[in-house]
């Protein structure tokens, strides 16, 4: 859980007195079927509720999961902020639901990235100009 997962943020509305919300972006951290792990400097306790927006940024036309209910079930310290185990809220992740079709092509595109990710780090062109020194 070292690195955020690339190109994909958490955006939620938290309230910032009577009258004011305040958007925020978390990075996130795992995803899967049942849930994610975020990372804010926002508090939560577990046992609360959190809907959220998860965007996944692509060049031509963002994907975005909007409206996905979560349910607070971990958190852990780390310096100034919190992880915060997710798990998504089952009427609002059904199989045949629209925020399931996008859930899953968000996955689907990570899964993706990774891959391209791990092979390119693996070996890199910069890791070749290290072998020969």
């Amino acid at each position: 859980m070292n690195e955020p997962l690339p190109d994909l943020v958490a955006t939620f509305r938290v309230r910032r007195g009577l009258f004011r919300r305040e958007t925020v972006e978390a990075g996130l951290f795992e995803l899967d079927d049942y849930g994610c792990v975020l990372k804010t400097d926002k508090v939560f306790e577990p046992g609360d509720s959190l809907v959220f927006d998860l965007v996944m940024d692509m060049p031509f036309d963002d994907i975005r999961a909007e409206g996905l209910k979560g349910l607070v079930t971990e958190r852990r310290k780390h310096c100034s902020n919190f992880f915060y185990s997710i798990d998504f809220k089952s009427e609002g992740v059904s199989d045949d639901s629209p925020i399931a079709d996008k859930l899953r092509r968000i996955r689907e595109v990570l899964d993706k990235k990774q891959s391209l990710r791990s092979r390119r780090g693996s070996g890199g062109p910069l890791s070749g100009m290290r072998e020969m020194a």
